[in-house]
């Protein structure tokens, strides 16, 4: 009887190895945390700075790479990198026209020119004794026209001689230190006085508040071209007598003694001018 071969089965035992999965998790993460760790970074330093750096950043980013190089806000400014491949902003039809840069300048920009203007101002009189009483008298605001700055009178420290143009010593002081400050930036600048509703004598036929806020307004003009102001940065001196008192204050509340400086934004100045202050052509007779 022959013999039943039984197969041979051969067992052998496979040794799997473990992948090594690699570090890239680890890159990962250490992205994802230093993504996160700016993050915190740009919302500390956005938390300690002011309103006004965070507008300038949010100007600074809305500004388009091509309109930065070019030199300002220019909406004309082309977007070809080919040399002659858009409108050049300097050229209107075929004449090369003259660019005023303040026109070009964003609202923002102008703001914190006068935000400067306005520091400066107030570090002047900081570090003078003497001006210092004058803090409380002095107010500044932003407006649709510009930076306006206004010098109250107080009972007791009035800014001119009573029913007079006669300047304080302490207020043409002020006038003298303001000066070469307001010729930083370039703007226009207009002047206006005003007086409370205390009425002369003689009524307004004869000289009355109205000659007294002029004569006033022109002391001032007169006293910042001796501190240095630029005669040509001033637009308009007037005077308004008390026909517009500050609000919230009785037409005879001294404090509507006050001379009124504006810095103009240049659409501002531009508004003016177009009233017929200042002809741009002479007509031939």
């Amino acid at each position: 009887m022959n013999e039943q071969r039984q197969p041979i089965i051969i067992r052998r035992k496979k040794h799997t190895r473990h992948k090594h999965h690699g570090g890239s998790w680890k890159i990962a993460l250490a992205d994802f945390m230093t993504a996160l760790m700016a993050l915190f970074l740009v919302m500390w330093i956005l938390s300690m700075s002011s309103e006004e750096q965070r507008q300038s950043i949010s100007d600074y980013f809305r500004t388009p790479l091509v309109v930065a190089l070019a030199g300002g806000d220019k909406p004309t400014a082309s977007t070809s990198a080919i040399k002659g491949g858009g409108d050049d902003p300097v050229h209107r039809s075929g004449e090369q026209a003259r660019i005023d840069l303040r026109q070009q300048t964003r609202p923002a920009d102008v703001r914190r020119h006068f935000a400067q203007v306005q520091r400066r101002i107030e570090q002047a009189i900081a570090g003078d004794p003497v001006l210092e009483k004058l803090r409380a008298q002095l107010r500044f605001d932003f407006t649709a026209e510009g930076l306006r700055i206004m010098v109250l009178d107080t009972e007791t420290r009035p800014m001119f001689e009573l029913g007079s143009d006669k300047l304080a010593p302490y207020m043409e002081r002020l006038l003298k230190t303001m000066a070469p400050l307001l010729n930083d930036i370039p703007n226009p600048l207009t002047i206006s006085g005003h007086t409370d509703s205390l009425p002369y004598a003689g009524g307004e036929r004869g000289y009355s508040n109205w000659e007294l806020s002029a004569d006033r307004a022109n002391a001032t003009r007169k006293t910042l071209l001796a501190g240095g102001l630029e005669a040509a940065k001033l637009l308009l001196v007037m005077g308004t007598a008390d026909r517009v008192p500050l609000e919230d204050t009785t037409a005879d509340d001294p404090r509507n003694r006050r001379i009124t400086l504006v810095v103009h934004t240049q659409s501002s100045a531009d508004f003016i001018r177009r009233q017929g202050f200042f002809p741009t052509e002479q007509k031939q007779e």
